[in-house]
């Protein structure tokens, strides 16, 4: 990827590598890591090098009457004008300027006040774009934005201060060819999503890679999040029970369960702390009353954890589980993590996925098996 803001925007700090590059450092940074735990070479899972990145939010830069998108910059004191952003995949790019031209050519109905941007896009090129705002939105932003929805082939949100206003819908489909499947996915606008749609699937084929090894059981996961890996696993497991503390990513995880067709998973909205609780016994939920917690027999655990970790609780709770897939955004907390899991299980299998090109964030994989 090339772009005239390398090196002055401060979104892509491995500008000076090529890309070969970038990722031979990032195997080593993560192979270092493992070393302890793991003696063969990892996986790597690299993604393309323009065009990955399917969500994406741009600060709005006014000079006058003149809107530009504008990024932070390089040196962190400071924003840059942006006039291109080739990370960013085609269905955010074909219209993200032509966006900015329907802003610089409204009288004041689409500018004034516009603060930033927010793109959410799929590869079956639906995108859904949404405007900030430090003023409220009234009657008349509502008719201008409708008319982007139709001249710009999208879907539209305002946002400002206590008010959010959707023009059709707060989401968008996406469709990924997924180990031979076609899985469907609601994303909504104020969800967590994977940013790099090619990456995910190589993540989330490599975790069914390791599921197939398996072949038995029950199939618990924490931090499920919209469904991403529990709907494509679902299928390689007798019961799914997924935890996740947002009620959002519940929402949508249901509604994808109902979408694919599938009925081997019970989501359950609780923090992984919680989690630990109710299936030790320890604690009793109202939110759980439903849920028969002693008919699970869990043969795998998937945890897909914030970049801190895991906690202590869970770390002991799936230490009594045959075989964990721990999926992690963090290769340092990974690296803590199995310090105390490697005096139960042995990782057997390791990669990288580069969900990240030209940064120094990168996400890598474990599986591990009961010793």
């Amino acid at each position: 990827m090339t772009c005239k803001h390398f090196g002055s925007c401060g979104s892509c700090g491995l500008h000076a590598l090529s890309y070969e590059e970038q990722l031979k450092q990032k195997e080593t940074r993560v192979s270092d890591l493992l070393a302890p735990f793991y003696s063969e070479k990892i996986e790597v899972f690299d993604s393309p090098s323009s065009h990955y990145r399917a969500r994406s939010e741009f600060r709005i830069w006014h000079e006058g009457d003149k809107c530009d998108y504008a990024m932070g910059n390089a040196s962190k004191d400071g924003a840059i004008n942006i006039e291109e952003c080739p990370k960013v995949i085609e269905p955010i790019e074909k219209r993200m300027w032509a966006l900015l031209e329907k802003i610089n050519a409204s009288q004041e109905v689409l500018k004034k006040k516009l603060f930033a941007v927010e793109f959410l896009a799929t590869t079956t090129d639906e995108c859904l774009i949404t405007m900030l705002y430090h003023r409220k939105l009234d009657d008349v932003w509502r008719a201008e934005a409708k008319l982007l929805e139709s001249e710009l082939n999208c879907k539209v949100m305002g946002r400002s201060r206590k008010q959010k206003v959707i023009l059709s819908d707060e989401f968008v489909t996406e469709k990924l060819d997924i180990d031979g499947k076609t899985v469907t996915y609601v994303q909504y606008e104020s969800g967590f999503t994977q940013p790099n749609p090619v990456v995910n699937v190589k993540m989330i084929e490599w975790a069914i890679a390791q599921a197939k090894k398996v072949g038995h059981g029950d199939f618990l996961e924490s931090y499920c999040g919209l469904g991403n890996f529990t709907l494509p696993l679902s299928h390689y497991f007798e019961k799914v029970l997924a935890t996740e503390i947002s009620k959002g990513s519940i929402k949508a995880a249901l509604e994808n369960c109902a979408l694919n067709g599938i009925e081997n998973i019970t989501f359950a909205r609780l923090a992984s702390e919680e989690m630990t609780e109710a299936l030790n016994g320890v604690r009793v939920f109202n939110r759980l009353q439903h849920i028969d917690l002693d008919a699970y027999h869990f043969s795998t655990v998937l945890v897909d954890p914030p970049r801190a970790g895991l906690d202590e609780g869970t770390i002991e709770l799936i230490s009594n589980i045959e075989h964990i897939i721990y999926i992690s955004c963090n290769p340092e907390t990974l690296a803590r993590d199995l310090e105390t899991l490697t005096k139960t299980h042995k990782v057997v299998e390791a990669a990288m996925y580069d969900q990240f090109p030209h940064t120094t964030h990168v996400e890598s994989g474990v599986f591990l098996i009961k010793i």
